[in-house]
């Protein structure tokens, strides 16, 4: 398997003030074509940091992340556009759909930054949809759908371009739980189907849903294994009580 995302000690560091945060502080992991893998830590654990620089919306600090073999740190800002544009596939908490723009139109969005003609637009946007079961309802606006519906779609937008990898953040978190399970199961799909995810979370019974747990606390990975492991659900020991408890 050749590895998609590979971080190499990667550090992101803001200056806040007269303090220095250290929002990831030597982070070293890869991620190979196939997987599905969770990163899961608490507010503050380095997850944001860490999905922003696998997306390309941020490089790091020092170290080094390659991005299917390519060396990220060191593009600007209109590589990491095309690089973003080329290999990846965002689905997003909040779905950030165009309330004015039907379903078709809405997964069509991407494709038209990629100058893709209209014909082939509407044909692979259907695709798409049909692939999360909304094709018929092509021509509603997002706000004639159900929050778990709009999140489908968010989802097809993120498949169109047929991206080397899906990045997930908090994809349930504005769902209920029947409907975060219903996505969830998409995403297993996918996932059968052969495509490559990372899921972003805070949330471990949304984590042990992967195939591989990458946890992170302070910055650092506390744990990175399988997601059926004993130990990978677990949660860092509690401030002040030395103990720790399973989730």
């Amino acid at each position: 398997m050749r590895a998609l995302i590979e971080f190499k000690d990667v550090c992101k560091y803001y200056q806040m003030g007269d303090t220095v945060v250290k929002a990831a502080d030597g982070i070293s992991f890869q991620i190979f074509e196939g997987e599905f893998v969770a990163i899961v830590g608490q507010s503050g654990s380095g997850k944001s940091t860490c999905m922003n620089i696998i997306g390309c919306l941020d490089v790091p600090t020092s170290g080094t992340y390659l991005l299917d073999g390519r060396d990220v740190g060191g593009m600007n800002r209109d590589e990491l556009a095309e690089i973003r544009n080329e290999l990846l596939g965002f689905i997003f908490q909040q779905y950030n759909l165009l309330p004015k723009l039907n379903l078709a139109e809405n997964v069509e969005v991407p494709m038209m930054y990629a100058g893709v003609p209209k014909a082939e637009r509407r044909q692979r946007a259907l695709a798409a949809l049909d692939v999360v079961g909304l094709r018929e309802k092509y021509k509603h606006k997002p706000s004639e759908l159900s929050g778990g519906q709009q999140q489908r779609v968010s989802i097809a937008r993120a498949l169109v371009g047929e991206p080397s990898l899906i990045l997930a953040d908090e994809p349930t978190g504005a769902l209920d739980s029947r409907t975060g399970r219903e996505v969830l199961a998409i995403l297993q799909d996918l996932h059968r189907q052969g495509h490559t995810i990372v899921l972003i979370t805070h949330d471990n019974s949304i984590a042990v849903q992967a195939q591989r747990i990458i946890r992170l606390e302070d910055g650092h990975v506390i744990y990175d294994g399988p997601a059926d492991a004993p130990e990978a659900v677990v949660t860092p020991k509690a401030a002040g009580t030395g103990e720790e408890a399973a989730v």
